[in-house]
């Protein structure tokens, strides 16, 4: 398997040492599934992308497997069905990195880019691993509207750009203008626990996306 990244000089290397948790999950995991990515995973997208989406991390049976953001799980199937709802994808997902899917306008950049135990990366490791999201973005200068997927991707990418997170508390839904024709929108997790407990709906996430278009719209007419 081979990196997806459009922009692949920003990406750590596939023995990232920087996280010693990680770095020892990421050993189990290689030795447990030695046929899996089990690597940290690069961006994935449009290299003249003017939306970036902020994910969390990698999901064990997705994007670690799989080497591919939201591949393999329930997360990426509402979101890549979502992202091809609104012309955003070609919409040939099928969880599969041979599945031909590629996004139009669109990136999307995880918060922290190894699989964490149980899904929750440290706040050092969400800190250490913000140098590639801030290489990511910068080398992507047409991005306008982000979407972050969740609280921690939410203060990560807040925590890039220099902000106050008192000034911009999360809450789905919720728009807020970064400044320099920037506008950050907050989405609850498309997780299957969200999904499963009702926190978060298809509707719920599609206004998201239908917010982020009207603004591509109105910043990029």
């Amino acid at each position: 398997m081979i990196s997806v990244s459009p922009i692949p000089h920003t990406e750590p290397p596939r023995d990232c040492p920087l996280c010693p948790r990680l770095v020892a999950l990421r050993h189990a995991c290689q030795a447990e599934h030695p046929d899996w990515w089990n690597a940290p995973v690069a961006a994935f997208g449009d290299a003249d992308a003017w939306l970036g989406i902020i994910g969390l991390a990698p999901g064990k049976h997705g994007a670690n497997r799989t080497g591919r953001p939201f591949t393999g799980d329930y997360a990426g199937d509402l979101l890549f069905a979502t992202l091809a709802k609104f012309g955003l994808s070609n919409d040939r997902y099928e969880s599969d990195l041979g599945d031909g899917l590629a996004l139009s306008g669109v990136v999307i950049i995880n918060s922290v880019k190894c699989l964490p135990p149980q899904n929750k990366p440290t706040p050092q490791e969400i800190n250490t691993c913000r140098r590639f999201l801030t290489a990511q973005i910068a080398a992507l200068p047409r991005l306008r509207v982000f979407v972050a997927l969740g609280r921690i991707a939410h203060d990560s990418f807040l925590r890039h750009w220099g902000h106050r997170l008192a000034d911009h508390p999360f809450g789905h839904g919720a728009v807020h203008d970064l400044g320099e024709g920037r506008v950050l929108i907050d989405s609850y997790h498309c997780s299957r626990y969200n999904t499963n407990t009702g926190r978060l709906t298809a509707a719920m996430f599609e206004d998201v996306f239908a917010r982020a278009c009207k603004l591509r719209d109105e910043r990029l007419a």
